[in-house]
C-alpha cells in the first residue's frame, strides 16, 4: 500500500465528511437525523484525532527516538 501522509488523510477525511453531510441531509430529511449524526460525529471524531497527530508529530517522533 502507498504511504499516505497525515495532511493527504486530513484532506480526505474532510472531503468524506462534507460528503457525507450532503448525503446524509437527503438521505435522512425528515427522518431519524440523529442517525446521520451519529456518523458525522465519529468521522469528526478521526478528523480530530489525525488533527493532534499532525500537531503533534513531531513531538511523538522525538519521544519515540
Amino acid at each position: 500500500m502507498q504511504r499516505v501522509s497525515l495532511p493527504q488523510q486530513i484532506e480526505e477525511v474532510e472531503r468524506e465528511i462534507a460528503m457525507r453531510e450532503d448525503v446524509y441531509k437527503r438521505k435522512y430529511a425528515g427522518r431519524d437525523a440523529s442517525r446521520g449524526e451519529f456518523h458525522l460525529n465519529r468521522m469528526r471524531a478521526v478528523l480530530q484525532s489525525l488533527r493532534w497527530l499532525a500537531d503533534n508529530e513531531l513531538l511523538i517522533k522525538q519521544r519515540l527516538a
